[in-house]
């Protein structure tokens, strides 16, 4: 046993003795800087707890990359996915209600369809889907109209959700320059 934690302490001491190497860090500054250097869109998320409720949102997220994105990229009056490639999804833990729409617990589609002064929100059953390309507005359970807001600019897609209290919180949707904001709410 002695022969051993002399061998343990005769190699700490060796390894404290040798010159230490300097490491380039400069691949960490650049992650911990936060530039979104990505040209591609990707998968993220956001969640929340409001009270004892759990809200979850999964979609893709695309980046402005210099275009033109509303009236553009994204057009006017047409069913937009909210995001890129698969349906952006909300899952919510129990019933919540978006403005005046009682909604049951459970997985669902957002889209929306943009517009210059204001924008249609709609909640869809059918929530396992490519784009808009299987869209159908049967699947709706529920649509309502928030006006965009000017914002700061934001060149990746972002969704936000902000508890208020333990039974309200507010869903924010930024890109480029704009934000929906839609209301959720708990009994």
């Amino acid at each position: 046993m002695r022969l051993f934690l002399f061998f343990v302490f005769a190699l700490f001491i060796f390894n404290a003795c040798q010159p230490r190497k300097e490491h380039d860090h400069s691949a960490a500054k650049q992650d911990v800087s936060g530039a979104d250097t990505l040209k591609k869109s990707i998968p993220k998320e956001a969640h929340a707890m409001v009270g004892k409720e759990h809200i979850t949102i999964r979609y893709t997220a695309p980046v402005v990359k210099g275009r033109v994105i509303w009236g553009g990229l994204v057009a006017y009056d047409q069913v937009w996915v909210t995001g890129a490639h698969r349906a952006t999804t909300l899952e919510v833990s129990q019933d919540f209600i978006v403005l005046e729409h009682t909604i049951p617990s459970g997985k669902y589609a957002i889209f929306t369809i943009p517009g210059k002064e204001k924008w249609t929100v709609i909640i869809n059953k059918h929530w396992d889907q490519h784009l808009a390309d299987e869209y159908n507005a049967a699947d709706d359970v529920a649509r309502t109209e928030v006006p965009p807001e000017v914002t700061d600019f934001q060149e990746r897609l972002l969704y936000d959700i902000v508890s208020q209290s333990d039974k309200a919180a507010v869903l924010n949707i930024s890109w480029e320059k704009l934000r929906l904001s839609v209301p959720i709410g708990f009994n």
